[in-house]
């Protein structure tokens, strides 16, 4: 499990990005904290979670509407918070698009089976670079050899499932939630370095509706959260949906692979 929110900006002279709703009713959660947390693994939070990965797997159309949060934490140890939008469209097996706008981002992502192509909107530099020819084999390159990772990358895999459930000691049923106004099965795990929070929508389309992540391993512990606004199972898409087209006075230049200087 790994937060999708840290993609470098393709040009060499640029940093890459930096890694106010205060909840009400504290009250009501006192019950849930004095209780100790559930052991193991409950089979019910897994079977939730498994029908929520395998709906969205076998969805060969989807688009997707996002509101995240990604916490920073200062060398003082305040957190600092930086928010973004994000919309992700995929055609399976080999078609995907992602777009970003935010505090720290103004980037678009293309995949179009063969290449991907990453945008730097503030700057208009653009990079590009041959890809393999599946979405899950582009995520693992792009993350691999670029440190790339597209918004709420995990889900889209077929194989989402295993992936959020690698290393997991513990999970169990939160209880109900309600996230843009539907309701959900809140369910929480635990691995020994992350823990992940997800909300999945009742019923017939079991869709993720909010995604947190805890970085335990990090000081204070920063969190990023992922709400999905708006989701289409019936998106109209054509090839020119992935198809990238350098705007008017964008500069091609190459991508930093990892480690690189």
């Amino acid at each position: 499990m790994s937060p999708a929110s840290n993609s470098p900006r393709p040009h060499r002279d640029g940093s890459a990005a930096a890694l106010a709703v205060v909840f009400a009713g504290f009250a009501a959660l006192a019950p849930l904290a004095a209780t100790a947390q559930p052991a193991g693994i409950d089979p019910q939070a897994t079977a939730l979670l498994k029908a929520s990965t395998d709906f969205l797997a076998r969805q060969q159309a989807f688009s997707a509407d996002t509101r995240n949060t990604l916490e920073v934490v200062l060398a003082s140890g305040q957190k600092i918070q930086f928010d973004h939008t994000a919309r992700l469209t995929v055609r399976r097996p080999d078609k995907l698009r992602a777009e970003r706008t935010g505090d720290l981002v103004a980037q678009s992502f293309y995949y179009d089976g063969k290449t991907l192509t990453l945008l730097n909107a503030d700057t208009k530099h653009y990079a590009t670079v041959a890809a393999p020819g599946t979405i899950e084999a582009m995520l693992d390159y792009a993350r691999a050899t670029l440190d790339l990772v597209t918004p709420a990358g995990d889900l889209v895999y077929r194989n989402a499932y295993d992936i959020l459930m690698t290393d997991v000691t513990q999970g169990f049923v939160v209880g109900k939630g309600v996230i843009e106004g539907v309701r959900c099965d809140h369910l929480a795990f635990r691995a020994p370095h992350v823990d992940l929070e997800i909300w999945i929508q009742e019923g017939s389309q079991p869709l993720p509706r909010k995604l947190v992540i805890t970085s335990r391993d990090v000081t204070s512990a920063p969190q990023f959260s992922v709400v999905a606004t708006r989701w289409n199972l019936q998106p109209v898409l054509t090839a020119r949906t992935f198809a990238f087209s350098p705007p008017a006075g964008a500069k091609k230049i190459e991508f930093l692979p990892v480690g690189g200087r």
